[in-house]
C-alpha cells in the first residue's frame, strides 16, 4: 500500500476499438489500478448497501463511489478525516470517488436555494439549514479523502428553461474558478498520505451549443478529468444517448471521460460507443433491495409469485456465487419472509452483473468488435425488457403477490 499511495493519478488509452469512438484505458490511483470502462457502485453513505467489501471486490469492483452531502451530515467530514480518511474508515483499500454534493442541487431541489455564492439547504434529515459552497466542497472532500474529488456544480432538470440551463452552465464554471483555488491549481493535492484530483464538470442540459461553450472553458483549465453532468434527469433515452456522445467528444481526448449517474445496461453501451469512460448509478442496488435482479434478458422482479417454484438460477448466463448456489424460488422466498439475506443475496448478483458487462465491453474493444458487441447484446435486453412489459400489462395485479 505504501508503494500505490505514492504513484500519481494518471490515464491511459490502451486500445480504441475499430468501429466506434470506444477505447479502452487504465486509471492509475494511489489505491490501485483501474480498467476502463467502468461502472462504479455507489456507497452514498460509506458503504455499497447490502455488501460487504470483499464481496465487492470479489465481483471485480476497484473503485467505488461516496457522496459527499451524506457523509457531511453524519458522521461528519471531520470524523472521517480525525480517523484517517474514508479508506481507512470503512475499510475499503480500493480506489474512491466522491461526488461534491452538487447533485443535491437537483434531487433535494425542494429543499435548497441556489445563489451565486452557493446553495441553501434544509437537512433531508431535520430539516436543519445547512449552507453548500464550492469551497466548502472542497473541504469535505479533502477530509474524505478519495482518489477523484468532482467540482461543485449546478444540475438542472430535463425540462428546465434554456436560460436557466445556460446560467447553471456558465455558473458551473464560475464555480470551477473557486473550487481550484481552494483545491489547488493543478487539480491536485496531497490528503491523508497520498495524492488526490479535482475533475471538472460539464453541464448544459440538453442544449448542445451550451455544453460546446461550457466545453471550451472547462477544458482550458487542464485538469485530470472531466466528467458529464445534466443528463439521465428525466431527458427521453434517444437524447441521452445522442448528448453523451456528442459532450464526450467535446472534452479532451487525453482524460477520462465520466458521465454521471447512468446505469441502465442500453444506456451503458452508447455512451461507451460514444468514448465514455466512467459510469456510476445507484440502479444495480436499489432495484435489488426492492427484489428485482438483472439478467442479459432484462429485469426479473424476483419477488413475484410466478417464481415460486423456479428452481432455475437468476441467470443461467451469470457466473456470481448467488448464480451457482442459489435459484429464484429461494430469493423469492426470502423477498416475502422480508429476509435481509434476500437484499443482500440479489445486490451481490446485480453488482457481478454490471461487473461483468464491463469485463466484457473491454474485451470487445479490445478485440475491435464492440458495434457487433454492442448490437447483440443491446437486442437481447431490449426484447428482454419488451417481453416483461408486456407480461405486466397481461397478468392480474394479484398475481404479484
Amino acid at each position: 500500500m505504501s508503494d500505490l499511495r505514492e504513484r500519481p493519478f494518471s490515464f491511459s488509452i490502451t486500445h480504441r476499438d475499430r468501429g466506434s469512438a470506444a477505447r479502452a484505458g487504465l486509471l492509475r490511483t494511489p489505491h490501485g489500478d483501474v480498467p476502463t470502462p467502468v461502472f462504479m457502485p455507489v456507497g452514498t453513505a460509506g458503504t455499497v448497501k447490502a455488501v460487504a467489501f470483499d464481496q465487492l471486490a470479489a465481483s471485480g469492483s476497484r473503485l467505488i463511489l461516496a457522496n459527499t452531502y451524506h457523509l457531511f451530515l453524519r458522521p461528519g467530514h471531520s470524523v472521517v478525516d480525525d480517523l484517517g480518511g474514508l479508506h481507512r474508515f470503512q475499510g475499503w483499500d480500493g480506489a474512491l470517488l466522491t461526488d461534491s454534493a452538487g447533485f443535491q442541487v437537483f434531487s433535494l431541489a425542494d429543499l435548497a436555494r441556489v445563489g451565486e455564492d452557493g446553495v441553501r439547504f434544509r437537512s433531508h434529515l431535520d430539516g436543519s439549514p445547512l449552507y453548500f459552497t464550492p469551497e466548502l466542497s472542497m473541504a469535505v472532500q479533502g477530509g474524505l479523502g478519495a482518489d477523484i474529488a468532482m467540482a461543485f456544480d449546478h444540475c438542472l432538470p430535463a425540462d428546465a428553461e434554456p436560460a436557466a440551463v445556460a446560467e447553471a452552465a456558465a455558473r458551473t464554471g464560475r464555480w470551477l474558478h473557486r473550487c481550484l483555488a481552494a483545491f489547488g491549481p493543478s487539480g491536485r493535492r496531497r490528503v491523508h498520505g497520498h495524492e488526490q484530483v479535482l475533475f471538472g464538470i460539464l453541464q448544459g442540459g440538453t442544449l448542445l451549443e451550451e455544453r460546446r461553450r461550457a466545453a471550451a472553458d472547462l477544458a482550458g483549465f487542464d485538469l485530470p478529468g472531466y466528467a458529464i453532468g445534466g443528463l439521465s434527469v428525466g431527458e427521453p433515452k434517444p437524447v441521452l444517448h445522442e448528448l453523451a456522445a456528442a459532450a464526450a467528444a467535446l472534452l479532451p481526448a487525453d482524460r477520462p471521460r465520466y458521465l454521471m449517474g447512468v446505469g441502465y445496461p442500453d444506456d451503458i453501451l452508447a455512451a461507451v460507443l460514444g468514448g465514455v469512460d466512467m459510469f456510476d448509478c445507484v440502479l444495480p442496488t436499489r432495484m435489488a433491495r426492492t427484489g428485482s435482479v438483472l439478467t442479459w434478458d432484462g429485469r426479473l422482479a424476483v419477488k413475484n409469485r410466478e417464481f415460486a417454484r423456479d428452481d432455475r438460477p437468476v441467470d443461467p448466463d451469470c457466473p456470481c456465487p448467488v448464480c451457482r448456489r442459489h435459484s429464484r424460488a429461494y430469493l423469492r422466498h426470502l423477498f416475502q419472509a422480508r429476509e435481509i439475506l434476500g437484499a443482500m443475496l440479489a445486490t451481490q448478483h446485480n453488482l457481478w452483473f454490471y461487473q461483468e458487462l464491463m469485463r466484457d465491453i473491454r474485451a470487445a474493444i479490445g478485440e475491435g468488435r464492440l458495434v457487433d458487441y454492442a448490437r447483440a447484446v443491446g437486442a437481447r435486453w431490449a426484447d428482454g425488457e419488451r417481453k416483461r412489459l408486456d407480461e405486466i400489462a397481461r397478468r392480474d395485479p394479484r398475481e404479484r403477490a
